[in-house]
């Protein structure tokens, strides 16, 4: 073998070498994008269910309004004005889920100062509707998490680690039920 063959063939070697990571680099690169947009499309749709969940809480609330005038208005205009909250991490998700909790709590509270309102069936329809809603936040929660595992897992893999780290994909922030304030929750169905 002559030395131009030699250099030759160590080209070549180098040239598929080379090939071979950046194609890797470049499939790394568009997962690690994927799974990211995954994230996001998680959060985006809990942020649809929770404006949903909102817009039966007002249901109720207006339900509620021929029963006690002065309650219900301060709720509507607080539903009003949360429910347009954007979500886009998950401290916005728990934050969320407190405004809701609290308002939700206050609607309660009317809602047993007038025994009345038990029987309207506007009301009843929209409590199952919220109920239907925080069943649908529920899941969409877990598909995030799910999403947010997938993503972390790669970011924290060696060698995808490694393109991670130089492209700048982070961790994705898991989203987490406070437990004390879960038992201060109100009873929807009670």
């Amino acid at each position: 073998m002559t030395m131009t063959m030699m250099i030759l063939l160590l080209v070549a070697l180098l040239l598929i070498v080379g090939g071979a990571v950046f194609f890797w680099f470049v499939s790394t690169q568009r997962e690690l994008v994927n799974l990211d947009e995954k994230c996001s499309n998680a959060l985006s749709q809990i942020e649809v269910q929770m404006n949903s969940r909102w817009d039966a809480l007002l249901a109720v609330a207006k339900a509620a309004t021929a029963y006690a005038k002065h309650e219900s208005e301060t709720l509507i205009k607080t539903i009003e004005g949360r429910r347009g909250m954007e979500v886009r991490s998950a401290a916005d998700v728990n934050q969320q889920q407190s405004a809701f909790t609290e308002v939700l709590g206050k609607l309660m509270a009317v809602h047993e100062a007038y025994p009345d309102l038990k029987a309207s069936g506007l009301f009843k329809e929209a409590m199952d509707h919220i109920g239907k809603f925080e069943e649908n936040v529920r899941i969409s929660r877990m598909i995030y998490n799910d999403s947010a595992t997938r993503m972390n897992r790669y970011v924290r893999q060696w060698p995808s680690s490694f393109v991670a780290n130089h492209l700048h994909f982070g961790l994705k922030e898991y989203l987490k039920i406070d437990n004390e304030k879960k038992r201060d929750m109100p009873e929807i169905f009670a």
